[in-house]
This record gives structure tokens, sequence and C-alpha cells, in this order.
């Protein structure tokens, strides 16, 4: 597959300012039990962590459960594992490829005293409806994220 031209309808950015260290919002997304708590864009869902090899060409697999008894399985490939400051992973759907295949997710953690500016860039989308859905689900996650690592 070729890769789609970066443009606005085929990039999502997304910026949160989270009131915790750089190194436990890290590790939220990089520990099993820690991603289980949030990665999902609701709290209708429950998560399993089935695979997590954080290192680069390690693979990630996530299935979220929803409470109708839907399932979404996302998969990739690590890229960079750069802690805390970066992750870069592939990204694509098991049960719909076609929505997010062979995208990529780029994740900085900057500190800034005990509060983290976290920059989220989804991008590869073959165009907006691919990158509105994936805005929706993101924005859920980070909803989801700021607690868990509350302190």
């Amino acid at each position: 597959m070729a890769t789609p031209q970066v443009t606005p309808d085929t990039t999502l950015r997304l910026e949160r300012t989270i009131a915790a260290p750089r190194e436990k919002v890290f590790e939220a997304w990089t520990k099993a039990a820690a991603l289980a708590r949030w990665f999902a864009p609701s709290d209708e869902h429950l998560v399993t962590v089935h695979t997590l090899d954080l290192r680069p060409g390690g693979a990630y697999r996530i299935e979220m459960r929803h409470s109708s008894g839907r399932v979404s399985v996302v998969r990739g490939v690590y890229r960079e594992v750069a802690a805390p400051s970066r992750l870069v992973f592939t990204w694509s759907w098991e049960e719909a490829p076609e929505m997010a295949d062979d995208t990529l997710v780029t994740v900085e953690f900057t500190a800034r005293g005990q509060v983290t500016d976290l920059v989220l860039i989804h991008e590869r989308f073959t165009g907006a409806p691919q990158r509105d859905e994936h805005n929706k689900g993101w924005t859920g996650c980070l909803y989801r994220l700021v607690p868990s690592v509350a302190p």
C-alpha cells in the first residue's frame, strides 16, 4: 500500500497537558496493567492487553470489548521506544483493516515540572472520515488517561 500524502485530512494531532510526571504518563502507555485501565474510547469498554513487546520491532495487540458485545482489536509494531519521551508505532484494526491500515502513531511526552505535555500525532489516514473516527476514539482514550495517572 502506498503511503498517503500528509495533509490535514490524513493527519490527526491532539495535545493535552496532564497533571502527572512524565515518567508516570509514559508508563501508562507502556505497562499492560496501566494500559488496560484507560486504553478505550469510553468506560463501556473492557480492555485486554494480549501482547505488549515494548522494543523497536516488538508487537502489541489490544482488545477493546464494548458492553454491547462488540469487539475491536488494534495491533501494530513499535518503531521507536525512547523512554520517557517518545513512542512511535504502527496501527491497524484486525476486524476492519480498511479503517486504518498502515497508519502511524507518534506520542511525545514533554516534562514541565510535575506536569506532562502530551502530543499525539496519528497519520497516514486515507481521508477525513477515517481521521475523524479516530479523533473520537483518541479523545475518549485521552480523557480516560488523565484520571488513571492522577496523583
